[in-house]
């Protein structure tokens, strides 16, 4: 798929999802961000698609389009608004990219069926309304590239660390829940996809020694950058023959 003129709604990931959108404004395509409570660093991303294009930019033809919306992707009726403000407001939508999660650690003996329900209501059910509301748009256009969210732990196929459970049962949902949409959907050309991010990122409370041990355990030694997984989701988005796969992007974290 040539990404100049199409619609991009992604969900989540303030920080890697930055990235993402610019990118894929750069290749020509609009926007549509889904925030919940991040709205400062919603409006900054509409902000720097909306500058694509202008000069210093001037091979692009016009700038590209972009929109914030708020919803809590818990509710149904926020997932299927949100799919209905980007048509309406941007005019189609051909790209989904659900990156919202939730990533803490909490002991077994302290985990309650709330914390359970919550993380599975963000990283699992709300990928799953999202693209069945996604999927209707994109049948009537013609096909579409739906590109999920795991994690390189759960491509791996083992639990690592302990206290993350609810999470990692999540994640390894979104995988299965990708394989069967890709079969679902492969007679509408639609094709869908996950990425497996390693060590991207460090969280911003993570101590010098922890970003350290997580250099020194990835065999490319470092982190990787959210450019990294810009690049995988212009892969997924612009490949027209790969389908239910996921593609761990971890720095070979996996193998060692």
């Amino acid at each position: 798929m040539d990404p100049t003129g199409k619609v991009a709604l992604i969900t989540g990931g303030k920080r890697m999802g930055a990235v993402v959108a610019t990118m894929l404004a750069a290749a020509g395509a609009d926007v549509a961000l889904v925030y919940n409570r991040s709205r400062a660093e919603a409006d900054d991303t509409v902000a720097a698609v909306r500058d694509l294009g202008r000069p210093p930019s001037p091979e692009l033809r016009r700038a590209s389009k972009a929109i914030a919306i708020q919803a809590d992707v818990s509710s149904e009726q926020d997932c299927a608004h949100a799919v209905e403000a980007t048509v309406a407001q941007l005019g189609r939508l051909d790209i989904l990219i659900n990156m919202a999660s939730l990533y803490g650690a909490k002991p077994f003996d302290q985990l309650s069926a709330a914390d359970w329900d919550r993380q599975m209501s963000v990283d699992l059910r709300a990928t799953f309304l999202f693209s069945r509301a996604a999927a209707l748009v994109m049948k009537r256009v013609g096909g579409g590239r739906i590109i999920n969210f795991s994690d390189w732990v759960v491509a791996s196929g083992r639990p690592r660390y302990a206290g993350y459970l609810p999470y990692y049962v999540a994640k390894a949902g979104v995988t299965a829940l990708t394989e069967a949409l890709a079969l679902e959907l492969a007679a509408d050309q639609i094709l869908v996809n996950a990425i497996a991010p390693g060590p991207i990122l460090p969280p911003p409370d993570m101590s010098e020694q922890e970003r350290a041990s997580v250099v020194q355990n990835t065999p490319l030694g470092r982190w990787g950058g959210a450019a990294e997984i810009a690049k995988a989701v212009m892969f997924l988005v612009q490949s027209d023959f790969v389908t239910g796969e996921t593609i761990r992007v971890d720095g070979g974290r996996h193998v060692k």
